[in-house]
């Protein structure tokens, strides 16, 4: 009945497992034979060589990455709706030492080109003005949208021209690949991402993410920027054991995939009270004050959205036995 949040939703079994499977004595931090294998392991998902950590958070992936793309006295150009913006409490102005966020509209939370040129061109070469370092857009958006191959290299191209670093927010990039049948590497580092936060928590995960450098080159610091925020864990192989338990077998993908057609039976209810197409596995639907309390009467749990809107979370482990009671009380509003 909960449709809360996917950051809610129950750990998987085989990261359970996993966790028990690695329990035993083993070298500290990031020297086991667990986290010796990301590398390796995520160069052969994306089919390209890259450097891969584990952190604990996705704030904390997002802000390393952003830290190792932009100086103190830079900007990042995002989304005036992106979680680094909006939900990250300043932390990566915090993990940048200052750099500044350079907030754009544009519907459904997507960047576009025309948007990022405009806030970045009217930006004099001089001491006075922050200059532009790094592009953050967000795989599924804030509002739930997906970025399709083209889209993303379209804004690689612009942030390769301006010599900028492009940075991908990927806490749903598993539900965002899964909508669109593409290999991880087409929207990725073959339409010019630089460095990734590749989600797992709302997937299914426990306590770890994964930040992908698709430049190994630009990964060289964050050893020490990890340690030095306090996020060197020491016994990092319950961390990285995690995720080599979501990539086996592709489990990641399979997880996203039921939470996205979870998130579609609720969408053919829904119908056109949809603000914004169902591409992931959040959905934000037009609702009264009187309908949102009457859901809750029945039960359902969910996040109001500004006035007259929710949104619906649909969780990997969310049965159709499950969600179908809210469809079809949906269709009865």
């Amino acid at each position: 009945m909960r449709f809360f949040s996917d950051n809610a939703a129950p750990v998987c079994p085989q990261v359970l497992a996993a966790l028990g499977e690695v329990n035993i004595l083993d070298t500290a931090y990031d020297g086991d034979r667990w986290s010796q294998q990301l590398d390796g392991r995520f160069s052969e998902l994306f089919g390209t060589e890259v450097r891969a950590f584990w952190v604990a958070t996705g704030t904390a992936a997002n802000s390393l990455a952003l830290a190792a793309l932009c100086p103190p006295h830079g900007g990042v150009v995002c989304h005036k709706e992106a979680h680094i913006h909006v939900d990250e409490c300043g932390a990566p102005e915090f993990y940048t030492h200052g750099a500044k966020l350079m907030a754009v509209g544009g519907p459904g939370a997507k960047l576009t080109p025309d948007a990022i040129s405009g806030v970045i061109d009217g930006i004099r070469d001089d001491v006075h003005q922050v200059q532009p370092h790094a592009i953050s857009i967000t795989q599924a958006t804030e509002y739930g949208l997906v970025y399709s191959p083209a889209e993303v290299a379209v804004i690689g191209a612009l942030a390769r021209a301006r010599g900028l670093g492009l940075h991908m927010d990927g806490a749903r990039f598993a539900n965002a690949v899964a909508h669109l049948g593409c290999a991880p590497a087409d929207v990725t580092w073959k339409a010019g991402v630089d460095v990734l936060s590749f989600g797992f928590v709302k997937n299914g995960g426990m306590s770890a993410e994964a930040l992908i450098f698709f430049k190994p080159e630009l990964a060289g610091a964050t050893h020490y920027r990890r340690k030095r925020a306090g996020l060197l864990s020491s016994k990092g192989r319950y961390a990285a054991a995690q995720i080599l338990a979501m990539l086996e077998s592709d489990l990641w993908l399979a997880n996203a995939r039921a939470a996205n057609a979870g998130a579609q039976l609720l969408a053919r209810a829904a119908g056109e009270r949809l603000v914004y197409p169902v591409e992931a596995n959040e959905l934000f639907l037009r609702v009264t004050a009187e309908e949102a309390a009457g859901l809750r009467a029945l039960g359902f749990d969910f996040y109001d959205w500004g006035v007259g809107e929710a949104r619906l979370v649909v969780s990997w482990d969310q049965a159709e036995e499950a969600i179908r009671p809210l469809a079809e009380a949906i269709a009865g509003l």
